[in-house]
């Protein structure tokens, strides 16, 4: 079995055929998907996704291209939403000073909100990186200072100091179908670099399809082109891989092994 472990399904990419891509991620063996959540505005729609497909779960969060623009949300708002079943990740959240979509301090003062609500609620943190490497690896070891809390780096493409420092703090790290483009040798050389017991795959779909379908829109059911490329990478095989990554989202995202155990 395969887990998509970070798309996201609420968005207007799914409008018309969403019954027929969660149905052709089962046939490609994704056994379970997590879609995220980007806006508190936005989130009874994530949530009301994940109670209606079986096997899927939800986050709750604030995109950092939307800290701006969402107000200053609080880690008692946050811990709230976990109230339901179908909750088992805060995020995704953290910095992205590439688009500068929204102003670096309120992503600063969002990510740290976001990760008290992890340190509270015991749930994984879900976070994003880009062009703010120095930033991202600051924050987390001084918010790991004031306490112990769990988490991942999604759709990884940042450098291995990020890496190293993700992994020291007991975090784990998700790859995206990034790793099969061409230009990605950076990545992949930090990849092979990566424990295989901290290591998740995800689509980030609508967004980043792997080769060969570089260019459409992403889906679940593609996360298996990413899980047989970082295979070939490892020199283990797809099925090992499978294995490994699904065992790995299920320690780090607990509520949804409780959940899969119970049923």
């Amino acid at each position: 079995m395969l887990v998509d472990s970070h798309c996201h399904l609420d968005f207007p990419d799914y409008a018309d055929d969403l019954d027929n891509v969660v149905a052709q991620a089962r046939q490609a063996g994704v056994g379970v998907i997590q879609t995220i959540s980007t806006r508190m505005t936005t989130f009874p729609k994530v949530l009301a996704l994940a109670k209606r497909y079986d096997d899927m779960y939800c986050s709750v969060g604030v995109h950092p291209h939307n800290a701006g623009d969402e107000g200053d949300v609080t880690s008692a708002e946050l811990v709230a939403a976990i109230k339901h079943a179908e909750v088992i990740g805060i995020g995704e959240t953290g910095l992205d000073y590439y688009y500068k979509h929204s102003p670096r301090e309120a992503q600063r003062a969002s990510f740290r909100s976001h990760i008290a609500a992890a340190r509270e609620s015991g749930l994984p943190l879900i976070v994003h990186s880009r062009n703010a490497d120095e930033d991202t690896a600051e924050i987390l070891r001084d918010e790991a200072g004031k306490g112990a809390f769990f988490g991942l780096i999604h759709c990884f493409t940042s450098g291995r100091a990020l890496a190293e420092t993700a992994l020291a703090l007991g975090m784990s790290i998700s790859i995206s179908g990034i790793v099969t483009f061409r230009n990605a040798q950076a990545l992949r050389n930090i990849v092979r670099e990566i424990p295989l017991n901290r290591l998740l795959i995800e689509t980030d779909a609508p967004f980043l399809a792997p080769a060969p379908n570089r260019g459409r829109r992403n889906e679940p059911a593609y996360v298996a082109h990413t899980a047989a490329a970082i295979a070939d990478l490892l020199d283990v095989p797809t099925e090992r891989l499978a294995e490994a990554t699904t065992a790995n989202f299920h320690a780090l995202f607990r509520e949804a092994r409780a959940a899969v155990a119970a049923a």
